[in-house]
């Protein structure tokens, strides 16, 4: 046996032993749950006042509350937290280089996202926005009871006509219309995306570079600080613009003012750069709390948290 493969043998020998350990002597990687009643008001269009339905739900309850009365252990959440930590520890298995495990692990992520964008899609869009426009009644009568809209809106049959010469693409001699409406979404979705951009990231940025160099108090006070960071603020900008500038060449004073910009691009980069690492070690976090409290027990190992 080679000694990689022996490694990695004796990992999953003491990993398996370990984990059965803890779920035999603290039930650690066990879900428990309750039933709930509560409360929700339902609106009648024939009444004047709002009916009030008690409803059963299920609520997962800390381990230091499995022996409550009316606790019981749920087998279907546990089988998904354990699903859960194996995806986990399946995406970190990359580490140790690419494997069969972490392809797995990826194709189901990529999978289930999809689906799931598929299935909200298919109800936010087609059913709710589409069909509830086109057959409010018929909508109303059988999968979207709280409809409110009254009347049929044909204006829906232009996307619906459109959607249907998509699919002319799958066709063998039919691939030429679907390039009118796959045209007209890429030319309609740029537009809204510059206008979105021309307004937050070129106006907007315009209008919070106006600001005074000179900052006052109420009663006419000099505010040094204040002061001091307009000045960076629209200092930092002008030699950023300086150094894209290519008109004049940079030499002297607009040679400065150009390597100076570098500078201030560099630490917004940077600044930047640091802020997406930080939100990606918080996903990291997030997961490895979930693998050391959740599912093994091992932050809290007697179970006494107040939540999950």
């Amino acid at each position: 046996m080679k000694p990689q493969t022996l490694g990695w043998t004796l990992l999953m020998v003491v990993g398996g032993a370990f984990l059965i350990g803890r779920a035999v002597l603290t039930g650690a990687g066990t879900v428990y749950v309750q039933d709930v009643e509560i409360e929700v008001e339902i609106e009648d269009e024939a009444e004047e006042e709002a009916q009030v339905v008690t409803l059963q739900r299920v609520e997962q309850v800390p381990p230091n509350a499995r022996s409550e009365p009316g606790v019981r252990l749920s087998y279907v959440h546990t089988f998904g937290l354990w699903v859960a930590a194996a995806c986990t520890l399946g995406i970190f298995s990359f580490l140790w280089g690419d494997n069969p495990l972490y392809k797995v692990t990826e194709a189901i992520f990529v999978g289930s996202s999809a689906a799931y964008a598929m299935v909200v899609a298919f109800w936010s869009e087609l059913v709710q926005n589409l069909c509830g426009n086109l057959l409010p009644d018929l909508m109303r009568e059988t999968l979207i009871p709280g409809l409110k809209v009254e009347e049929p809106n044909l204006w829906y049959l232009v996307p619906l006509v459109m959607a249907i010469m998509l699919l002319w693409r799958l066709m063998p001699s039919g691939g030429w219309i679907s390039r009118w409406p796959l045209a007209f979404f890429i030319g309609a979705t740029a537009g809204f995306r510059m206008m979105g951009y021309l307004e937050a990231d070129f106006t907007q940025q315009i209008s919070n570079t106006i600001m005074p160099l000179i900052v006052t108090g109420a009663d006419g006070s000099f505010q040094f600080w204040a002061s001091l960071k307009n000045m960076t603020i629209v200092g930092s900008v002008l030699v950023c613009l300086t150094y894209f500038f290519f008109s004049v060449e940079h030499t002297g004073p607009v040679g400065w003012a150009a390597r100076l910009g570098i500078w201030v691009l560099m630490i917004t980069f940077g600044a930047s750069f640091g802020y997406t690492v930080m939100g990606r070690i918080a996903l990291l976090a997030g997961r490895l709390e979930f693998l050391f409290d959740d599912w093994l027990w091992l932050i809290d190992p007697l179970g006494r948290r107040l939540d999950m």
